[in-house]
């Protein structure tokens, strides 16, 4: 033990100094007990709700809830997979740590993996382990609430640790971490990113396979390529169940293919290329990733007091308090994106060194990082350079089915500090230290030259005008009342406040880079070792990046619990519906701003509307054909919407009224049309009796009258038992009926069954469950069990007893490996 401890002292002290860093940095809300405000996982709570209240009473959660959206699997929602291994991992960590301290944590030792694996000494590890980390929008996604999307990006560096293991000859141990991260990886469950990174890792190996070629050594190549394969295999059978719902569900979603002829274009699988641009990089917007304010920081960074915006309407006359506080809500974000939190910023150490690592590093995994930053930053331009985001959205698989393109910079944020401390290592290492000191020179002529340019005249390069400032103009013109010099003078001053924030990072970065440059100078010049240099390092780009980001995750960030639970306090109207003892009635709030957009309501009771960005198709369809312009009353019968609450104009004050309409939960229809195809089904439901008649498709015909159907007055059908996976109706009838249900047709798992015995149900009005119902008194059942997650969990299991044994086999190699042979 103590001989362990000897070996690895050095890496004990780094993990501690991860955890002071990272505990530090969350010191005040730690301490205080207070919870991080993230929006998106406000909107998560409430989407939870119907799951979690379930799971608490019977122990189960359930994979199906009528929460939102009339009803939809809930895989994507939250789901347990209790058969997989990284499970558990993830709820230990979750469990140990309060959020976010693991995901920074998993950051930190994951990136200090990579670099250790690059050949790079324990210090210099450490401090590129923290560029990495406290790369700005690393916290950012924190901040937003992507809890899932930042574990992905947590687990990049130690998957691509594990692959350059096997490729450089370690099979057996690289292989097994690679199953393992690469399992881990994909249970994090943001296939976005996941998919990102394999675009990345393609073009490693094939500069790998040309330089295999080139040098005869395709054999052990393919041999890596072999072990990582049987990874890849076990780390796949690991998430099964997950895998397979997933793209079960997929394929029905927003991302899968329109079922509207009307909607369908040449590219009609995916999202629109509208909605996947909408937040795409701006050229020039890569300015920030070493000059953080370059287009202004976030959506809400506002100017003080000394603005010129408001100086120049205390000069139109305007009262000071006025003018600061109309001063404060002109945007200083300038970019074409809707909104942002903040800028993707690598850091101007990083920067300098980066650049230094272009010229300098003679390896070949230059060339990889170079072409994995340059595909990530032509990618994140998305609308702004068509040409390659086209490319890609058109013909490569998957890729049109991502949103927010900007987020291929999660590469380029990973590549940057790997070749800035690759470059650094070789300033350490090199012998010939006039050549370093020589293109180290070239590197500060390069990076300061284009900041003191951004310093002295960044009108030059950036027009701090954006796309919508003509209109700002003319707005102001309007405050004015048509005095346009006015307006341009306002307006002129804005630009001006965007470039007196962009002047002050841009002399920041210069001190950092001429910092950067002054250690390479004391290294060459031999008047520090490079163990202390190293820490140095650590030091500066530890105070460039946390600056930084404390912008954006800052103490202020964090609230109380009690803040947390004040977000969902009913209101009067909500609390009359909760007294409704009817187990599935619906309700379309309209108050809300977009009620298909926001999962607030569906806290309290189930909606039509809700938020969820891979909800299903058909339900979507139907939101913007029946909803989008007017509300169509008859669709809100059908889905049994009990409640509509809307809002009074003047007040804002949330109001509510009966629909005394509602179909209920199930009802026999008089009559069945029958329709061809989706467009017609559509129509169809435009106006119609929901309570007499349904509409069917042609293809479920022979289905609908494999009985002959009749129709009773007196008959009757109601939901006695109610269960989000297990609804159980009672019906009678003295005639062979079709039944219409208010529950969202999904044939992914739910059966029915008639007096035990299972029957054949069929979609009707476009997003409805029927079925023809015989003579008699029956009991009706539906019951989800979707094969594709209880088969994926055995598979699940199986997989993760695999990987247990790779790992096993993994560790005792590599122990006998250590052992001193014997005579």
């Amino acid at each position: 033990m103590n001989n362990w401890i000897k070996r690895n002292g050095g890496h004990l002290i780094v993990a501690a100094i991860f955890f002071v860093l990272t505990y530090a940095y969350f010191l005040n809300p730690i301490m205080q007990g207070k919870i991080l405000y993230q929006g998106d996982v406000l909107q998560a709570k409430a989407m939870q709700k119907e799951i979690m209240d379930v799971k608490e009473k019977t122990g189960h959660a359930p994979l199906w809830t009528n929460q939102m959206f009339g009803g939809m699997p809930s895989y994507q929602i939250w789901a347990k997979y209790g058969k997989n291994l990284t499970t558990y991992v993830i709820d230990g960590l979750k469990g140990i740590f309060p959020n976010p301290v693991d995901t920074v944590l998993l950051y930190l030792f994951g990136a200090y993996m990579l670099f250790n694996t690059l050949g790079l000494k324990r210090w210099l590890a450490a401090a590129g382990a923290v560029a990495f980390a406290f790369s700005s929008y690393n916290f950012i996604y924190i901040e937003a609430g992507h809890a899932n999307q930042a574990y992905a990006i947590a687990f990049f560096a130690p998957l691509v640790a594990g692959i350059i293991m096997t490729l450089r000859g370690q099979y057996i141990l690289g292989a097994s971490l690679t199953a393992f991260f690469l399992a881990m990886e994909i249970r994090s469950n943001h296939v976005q990113m996941t998919y990102y990174l394999v675009l990345a890792l393609i073009i490693l190996v094939f500069i790998e396979l040309y330089h295999a070629i080139k040098a005869k050594t395709t054999a052990q190549f393919f041999k890596a390529i072999a072990y990582l394969s049987v990874g890849t295999i076990i780390a796949v059978l690991v998430n099964a169940g997950s895998l397979w719902t997933t793209y079960e569900y997929s394929k029905l979603t927003i991302r899968g293919k329109p079922n509207l002829k009307s909607e369908t274009t040449a590219q009609s699988t995916g999202l629109t290329k509208d909605y996947a641009y909408l937040w795409s990089e701006s050229p020039t917007e890569i300015f920030t990733f070493f000059i953080p304010n370059a287009y202004g920081g976030s959506s809400s960074t506002t100017m003080g007091e000394d603005s010129k915006v408001a100086k120049a309407l205390i000069d139109k006359g305007v009262d000071p308090g006025q003018a600061q506080q109309f001063a404060s809500q002109l945007p200083l974000y300038w970019g074409n994106k809707p909104s942002t939190v903040g800028p993707w910023y690598f850091g101007a150490v990083v920067f300098f060194f980066f650049v230094l690592g272009l010229i300098i590093i003679k390896n070949r995994i230059k060339w990889w990082l170079l072409g994995a930053v340059l595909l990530s930053v032509f990618l994140s331009f998305g609308k702004n350079l068509p040409f390659i985001s086209d490319l890609f959205f058109d013909y490569f698989p998957l890729y049109n089915k991502f949103r927010a393109v900007e987020s291929t910079l999660v590469i380029a944020s990973l590549c940057f500090p790997i070749l800035a401390f690759l470059a650094l290592n070789e300033v350490f290492e090199n012998p010939d230290k006039a050549y370093i000191f020589a293109k180290a020179k070239l590197a500060f002529y390069i990076t300061g030259g284009i900041t003191l340019l951004m310093i002295v005249l960044p009108g030059l390069v950036l027009s701090f005008k954006g796309t919508e400032h003509q209109n700002l103009i003319n707005n102001l013109a309007q405050l004015f009342r048509g005095d346009m010099g006015a307006a341009n003078s306002v307006a002129g001053a804005l630009v001006e406040d965007r470039q007196t924030l962009e002047r002050q990072d841009a002399i920041r970065t210069l001190i950092f880079i001429a910092i950067a440059f002054g250690l390479v100078w004391i290294v060459i010049k031999q008047k520090i070792n490079t163990t202390f240099a190293a820490i140095v390092v650590l030091g500066v780009v530890l105070i460039d990046m946390w600056s930084v980001d404390k912008r954006y995750l800052k103490d202020d960030t964090f609230v109380s619990s009690d803040v947390i639970n004040q977000a969902y306090v009913p209101r009067e109207v909500d609390e009359f519906i909760m007294r409704d003892k009817d187990p599935n009635f619906r309700v379309m709030d309209l108050s809300l701003s977009d009620p298909f957009h926001d999962s607030h309501s569906s806290y309290f009771y189930k909606t039509v509307g809700g938020f969820h960005p891979a909800r299903l198709r058909r339900f979507d369809e139907i939101v913007e054909n029946q909803f989008s312009k007017s509300v169509n009353h008859d669709v809100l019968d059908m889905l049994n919407t009990k409640y509509i609450i809307t809002a009074d104009p003047k007040t804002g004050t949330a109001n509510m009224q009966t629909n005394n309409t509602a179909c209920g939960n199930a009802w026999f229809v008089k009559s069945v049309k029958y329709v061809s195809g989706a467009d017609q089904e559509m129509q169809a439901i435009s106006s119609f009796d929901p309570k007499n008649e349904a509409m069917i498709d042609q293809s479920f015909k022979k289905t609908v009258e494999a009985k002959t159907l009749g129709y009773d007055a007196n008959s009757s059908i109601k939901l006695v038992s109610y269960e989000p996976e297990h609804l159980v109706y009672q019906s009678g009838s003295m005639a062979n009926q079709v039944a219409i249900f208010s529950e969202i047709f999904y044939d992914k798992g739910w059966k029915m069954l008639i007096d035990g015995v299972e029957q054949p149900y069929y979609r009707a009005n476009y997003v409805l469950r029927a079925a023809t119902i015989p003579v008699g008194n029956h009991k009706v059942e539906f019951i989800f069990h979707p094969a594709s997650y209880y088969t994926g969990e055995n598979i699940s299991l199986a997989g993760s007893v695999l990987l247990i044994l790779a790992l096993g086999g993994a560790v005792y190699t590599e122990r006998k490996k250590t052992q001193p042979a014997k005579a």
